[in-house]
């Protein structure tokens, strides 16, 4: 049995938890402890640590804004399933503001629950690989730090030796992010090369806007990275072909927000953070996360999600099978200025639609 396999169970309905442990242990082949209370699952989650939970929400000696709050507190990057007794709306979004990863409603579908524990997994396990990355990273520049500051004063040399040291490790963080990005785009061929393009279709609107070197390059790294977030949204939800539902929407939104979270601690990011969390907000404030509108949305992030809808339009999606022909593109982007687009940003987009 792998290490990475180990199930905290909370609930107090005997012929539930039986019947799910069972399942979880014989038929999934994983370790899971069951708590038949909140106050016991808390010290069992701190004295063990848990790859996943699965827990009914409200329990009788604990509300489920205490029980996941804690459990939050103890660990943020804790993955929490849901268990459910019936589908509603508000309780969705309510569980999931909270911080809960998923939920599952009876009765239960043992395929979906072994499908939502085995990407949960994943998911904290990426949580867990990117955390310590990043303390490494923070270790490591905090040494780079106090070594500098001892050795600048005997020998120039060192210094920039250190320097470069430094640069790459950043280097490296970047390449690694940068492949876990590719990585994301692959995962459904429609969208393979998606941020490659949008890169290069914003990069060539940002020069004609007359910006800065420095801004086409964050606006550049920006694309590469913006879809980041998606690595927390299931394969399910991405390469569905139908409308999704109020759920499964509410996931998709959350990408952009995410995906700042993973960069956050990558402080020299700190502009083209500022990109990929706005990259879908609106110019009319109808976008997410945040329905900023306006020039509060950053040009850089107006240039992004203008470049972002037409590579979108103009490739096969799995909702989409036959792409629009650039000019049944051009004019939906016409049509939406001044509403999901800036008009000046079209405007440029006009001018150099020829060398896109």
């Amino acid at each position: 049995m792998s290490e990475n396999n180990k199930i905290l169970f909370i609930c107090d309905e005997n012929e539930v938890s039986r019947y799910l442990v069972e399942q979880l242990m014989v038929e999934g082949g994983y370790f899971v402890a069951l708590e038949t209370t909140a106050k016991g699952a808390l010290e069992a989650y701190k004295e063990n640590g848990f790859d996943i939970i699965i827990t009914k929400p409200q329990m009788p000696d604990l509300s489920s804004v205490e029980l996941i709050r804690e459990l939050k507190r103890q660990d943020p990057d804790c993955v929490i399933i849901a268990l459910l007794n019936e589908h509603k709306q508000e309780v969705l979004e309510y569980l999931f503001g909270l911080g809960i990863y998923d939920c599952i409603t009876k009765p239960i579908n043992l395929e979906k629950l072994f499908f939502l524990v085995r990407k949960g997994i994943d998911m904290h396990t990426l949580m867990l690989v990117n955390r310590r990355l990043t303390q490494g990273l923070k270790e490591s520049n905090s040494s780079l730090e106090k070594q500098n500051s001892l050795l600048a004063k005997r020998i120039e040399d060192s210094t920039k030796n250190l320097t470069r040291l430094y640069e790459d490790l950043r280097s490296t963080y970047m390449r690694t992010i940068k492949v876990l990005a590719q990585a994301i785009d692959a995962r459904d061929h429609y969208t393979h090369s998606h941020s490659e393009n949008v890169a290069k279709y914003a990069t060539i609107i940002a020069s004609e806007m007359k910006l800065s070197a420095k801004e086409i390059e964050n606006i550049r790294q920006a694309c590469e990275l913006h879809d980041l977030g998606k690595i927390g949204v299931e394969d399910c939800i991405l390469g569905k072909t139908t409308s999704l539902t109020e759920a499964e929407w509410l996931q998709i939104r959350k990408h952009p927000s995410i995906g700042a979270q993973i960069l956050e601690p990558l402080t020299f990011l700190h502009d083209v953070i500022d990109l990929v969390r706005q990259h879908h907000e609106h110019y009319d404030g109808t976008g997410y996360p945040e329905g900023r509108k306006g020039d509060d949305i950053h040009l850089g992030a107006r240039i992004i999600h203008l470049a972002d809808a037409y590579e979108a339009m103009r490739s096969a999606r799995s909702y989409r099978k036959t792409p629009l022909t650039k000019e049944a593109a051009v004019e939906e982007i016409k049509k939406n200025s001044g509403t999901q687009f800036d008009p000046k940003v079209v405007q440029a987009f006009l001018k150099v639609l020829d060398r896109l």
